[in-house]
Order: C-alpha cells, then structure tokens, then sequence
C-alpha cells in the first residue's frame, strides 16, 4: 500500500475556477463486449441507475457553477458515455480521438462533429489516442499515459499540434488503462500545479519522472486505485472523487481541498467513472 505524502503548506489549494464540460447521457449504456478488465458482459448493467448517477455527477457540476454541454448519444455505441475518451481540448484546439479497439472507433468522428457543429478548429488523429483518458493538462504541461490504450506517436502528435511539453508515461497495470485511472489532476494551475497518482500502475522510469515533476504529489493507496478514485475530476478547490476513496479524500482535506464524493458505481462496470464522463473544454 503506498503511503500518502504530507502537505506542505505551498501546497494549498489554489481555489476555483468555472470550467467547461462536454458529456454523453448514457442512454444506451450497457457491457456488451470486453475491452477492459472491469468489463464483464455477463454481469448485469441496470441503465436507469447508470442515468441516475450521470444526472447527478452533472447536477454537482452545475451546483459548483460550471458549465455543461452535452453531446446526443448514438445508438449501438454505449461507452459514449465515457466522453473524456472522444478528444483532447486545449485553448480552443480539439484533437480528435482515434481508439484502439473496433467497438469505440465510431466515437471519434461523433465528438468531433460535436466540435465542428459548435465552431471548434478540429484536428483529425492520425495516430492511436484516446483523448483525456490517456492526455492530461497539468499546468503547462501535458501527461500522456501509453501502454494499452494511447500510442506513443500520439504523445509527438499533441504536442506539434498543441505547442506544449507532452511527458510520456508508461502504464503497466492492466486495470488502469488509461492514464486518468491512474493519475488525477487535482490543480492545473501553472504556478502551482498538482496531482494525485497511483505508483505501482507506472513503469519504474514513469514512476521517478513523476517523483521529479511533482515531489509532493498525492500518493493514492491500494483501496483507493481500486475504487477508480484516481478517475476525479478537480475545479481546483472541489474533487468529485468515488465514495470508496476514502484516503484519498483524507488526503485531498488536508491539502485544502473539498472532496464531494460521488457515486459512479454503475458505470464503473464498464471501466470508468467521473473523470471518464467528463471532457473538459478548455479555451
């Protein structure tokens, strides 16, 4: 179990700020197919009770102030509702999705017409990546998660597009798949940039660039990876973090933080939770 690490007091939270979300109703959300080890297509899946969560985690959001858009769901594409994996949004420039597996390609070309309708320059993916679930603006900087899902021609990909320094990370724990399952931005905040991470999900060498970008990062535990609590979503004061985090959320008060803590446990049956059901816009 790893420890979680003390909070310096440099390290408070910065405060709030009004964000911009783009999420899919899961209304035809359902395990038909494997692609993941949390997905198991003979378990049950109750759609109302998936509806019921998504409404809420979007009710928290627009409690805090921020700002929600929505995106129609497609018939026969049921992890739509895993919006953070459609694109990559940064200051206005959306770089489409391009997924690995057959069953999600289809999403890619849906969030950016999104993006195209509603005025966004789009860039077409020519390489692998599945958007925020393996590409995270932390700062200045962008994390780029490779491994199972995102390939690591991608991370070259962004940052030509983008004009930031993208990090590559090395994932090697089949359970967190995508880097948002195994890292959480808590501030993105330049002059005071934060995350939370779970160390054994990285390679040893992804593991000491973390250790060196952020000395005093909040170190998840065992319960906490397992609950996908690493899958939060953070304005910079609050974190909508799964219920079952609970060390995480300790870990999150003592830094100054406010931990709402939200129920995404149907949806977690098909591998994701908050973060997975929210692409930010950013710009």
């Amino acid at each position: 179990m790893a420890a979680t690490s003390p909070a310096p007091a440099a390290r408070r939270a910065p405060g709030a700020t009004r964000r911009r979300y783009l999420m899919c109703e899961p209304v035809h959300y359902t395990v038909s197919y494997e692609i993941n080890p949390w997905m198991d297509k003979n378990r049950y899946t109750d759609v109302e009770l998936a509806l019921h969560q998504w409404r809420t985690l979007r009710d928290t959001y627009l409690d805090l102030g921020h700002e929600v858009e929505t995106l129609d769901p497609v018939p026969g594409l049921p992890d739509m509702v895993y919006a953070a994996n459609g694109a990559t949004v940064v200051d206005g420039v959306v770089y489409s999705a391009r997924f690995r597996y057959p069953q999600r390609q289809p999403e890619g070309p849906a969030y950016q017409k999104w993006f195209a309708d509603h005025g966004f320059v789009t860039h077409t993916a020519t390489q692998i990546n599945e958007g925020e679930g393996d590409l995270l603006v932390v700062g200045d900087l962008i994390l780029a998660g490779t491994g199972f899902r995102t390939e690591r021609a991608a991370h070259a990909e962004a940052q030509e597009l983008f004009g930031r320094p993208v990090i590559g990370l090395e994932l090697v724990d089949p359970r967190y798949y995508h880097l948002d399952t195994a890292l959480a931005v808590i501030s993105s905040d330049p002059a005071a940039p934060q995350v939370a991470y779970y160390p054994p999900a990285f390679s040893s060498g992804s593991r000491g660039v973390l250790e060196t970008l952020f000395p005093d990062a909040i170190l998840a535990t065992d319960d906490d990876a397992a609950a996908l609590g690493l899958n939060a979503v953070s304005d910079g004061e609050h974190v909508v973090v799964a219920p079952g985090a609970r060390d995480l959320a300790a870990a999150l008060r003592d830094r100054g933080y406010t931990p709402l803590p939200v129920d995404t446990s149907e949806l977690l049956k098909g591998g994701g939770g908050a973060k997975c059901c929210t692409l930010e816009i950013r710009g």
